[in-house]
Parts: structure tokens; sequence; C-alpha cells
């Protein structure tokens, strides 16, 4: 549905409250309403006069932002987005995101870096709170060794919701640069200890499918792959409960770069006939266009 028209209901069902506000003890009450609407109606009438003359403005203010996130229209937002944070200098957290992701839709991955050398020198505080987004540009333009330092400068620096995320991806980028030895430890602790049922199927199916034909240890790894299969089975019982959780997550922008992985760890899971990929496969990493300007 349309913002604009989000917010005419929104609008609506404000003025239908006050009305039935000031007429309910009126026709209840008679004569007796006056102190009913002095000491309770009036204030309660003033609060909704306020609160719909601040969603009001609040939605003229970000219109030019809603149309165009309504629209999808990527260059364009981040055209309007760099006016506001490089010429403006409002390094918000909500501006700083929406950038950040409207240049990973369009593949413009160095403007990305870009982005974040200047949020590091204006406002720092902002890359620990977007690690995955920013992380999620080296990933895809294939500069996995800079991405695997990345996440680990900031295992310990990202916000308590993406700290699981962040471990997820530092050993998916040690797994994409080779680093199968590192990688194993890492997808083995979140495989038998995550609290989130995506990161424990993920990390088990990588066990079985990438890292076991390296492990120094096979035969654990394997075992541990096998436990958190099982712990994603008993919490969810079915492949349609598994998309359900990845549907909760789907408007995330590093939910949306390994949407396959997720798929083809929830077929494995649940004994799905799917044939496991090779490891880059579908991954929307860069080519030949990657990182061009945007006319």
């Amino acid at each position: 549905m349309k913002f604009k028209y989000l917010i005419i209901i929104f609008s609506v069902f404000i003025i239908v409250i006050v009305f039935v506000t000031s007429l309910l003890p009126m026709i209840i009450s008679g004569q007796g309403s006056a102190v009913t609407f002095r000491y309770i109606t009036l204030p309660l009438l003033l609060f909704m006069a306020v609160l719909l003359i601040c969603m009001s403005i609040f939605f003229f203010i970000n219109y030019r932002l809603f149309s165009l996130l309504e629209r999808e229209d990527w260059p364009a937002l981040a055209y309007y987005l760099e006016q506001k944070i490089y010429s403006k200098g409002r390094y918000s957290d909500r501006y700083v995101r929406l950038l950040a992701s409207s240049y990973l839709v369009i593949s413009d991955f160095q403007s990305v870096l870009k982005l974040e050398n200047k949020v590091l020198s204006a406002k720092s505080s902002l890359i620990s709170k977007n690690v995955l987004i920013f992380g999620a540009a080296r990933v895809l333009s294939n500069n996995h060794q800079e991405a695997v330092v990345f996440f680990k400068n900031n295992l310990g620096k990202c916000g308590k919701n993406d700290k699981q995320w962040v471990h997820w991806f530092y050993g998916f980028s040690l797994l994409l640069s080779g680093d199968f030895r590192q990688a194993e430890p890492e997808f083995s602790s979140l495989a038998l200890t995550s609290d989130s049922i995506l990161i424990t199927g993920l990390s088990a199916y990588f066990l079985r499918n990438s890292i076991e034909k390296h492990s120094a240890d096979s035969k654990n790894c394997r075992e541990t792959a096998e436990n958190g299969r099982e712990r994603v089975k008993n919490a969810l019982n079915n492949f349609e409960n598994w998309q359900k959780e990845k549907e909760k997550m789907g408007s995330e922008i590093h939910i949306a770069i390994i949407s396959k992985y997720i798929n083809e760890a929830g077929k494995w899971i649940f004994n799905k006939d799917s044939a496991d990929p090779p490891l880059y496969a579908d991954l929307p990493v860069a080519n030949g266009n990657s990182g061009k300007k945007r006319k």
C-alpha cells in the first residue's frame, strides 16, 4: 500500500476517534458532560490533534524519501541520500543504512566503501551499527580477504542483535577465501550454540557440504553438522517453517545476499531433493560492471 494512503487512513482513524470521544460523553451524560469534557475529553482531543499534526509534518518532510522507496528507484534514492549525508552532513543511522543498502542493490560496492570511510571520520559509532552492510560490500565484490579482516576486527564491536551474524559472515568469508581450517571452528561453534535457527542451519550445511572434505577430523565435522541439523529439525519440524524463518528477516540486506544458500540449507536439513551447489553458485558477486558510477 502506498505511503500516502497509509497516512490518509491513519488521519481518518484519528479524526473518527476525536469525534467519538467528543460526542459520546455528551450523549451519555447530558448536562453533566461538561466536567467530563473539560478534564478528560479535552486533553485527549488535544493529544490526538498534536499526534495528527506531528504525523502530517513527518510525512511531508519525508515525502521524497518515501516515494523513492515506494518506486524502488535505487539510483535516485542513492543520489537523494548523498545530498542529505555528504552535502548537509546528516549522518543518521537511518540515512547511512539506506544509502549503503541502495549502493548494494545497484552493485556500486566502491561507493559503499567510500561511505564507510566518510562515516568513520564523521560518526564512527555508525560503523559498528552497520557491520553487516559494510562487510557485505566486501563479500559481494570478491574482496574475501578484506572481508575476513573487517569482520574479525568488528566481532566484539557490533550490536547484540548482529553479533552472531557477524560471526557467521566471518566464517563465511574465511570459507570463500579458501581457509577451511579456520572456518571450521567458527561454523562448528555456531551450529551447536547459536540461538538463531538460520545461523544454526547454515553453519551445519556448510560444515557438511563444504568443510568436511577439507577437515583434519572429518568424522567430528560431520557429527557436528548432523547435531546442528537435528537442532533445526527439532525446532521447526518442516521445510515450510524454515522458509517462514527466512521470510521474517527477508528485508535485511545480509539475508538477501545469501538467500540461495538459505534455501539450499533448508532442503538439505529436511531432506528435500536438491543437488549440492558449488560454493560460488548463485552468489551475487561482482561482475565486470560492478562499481560503475551511476549515470
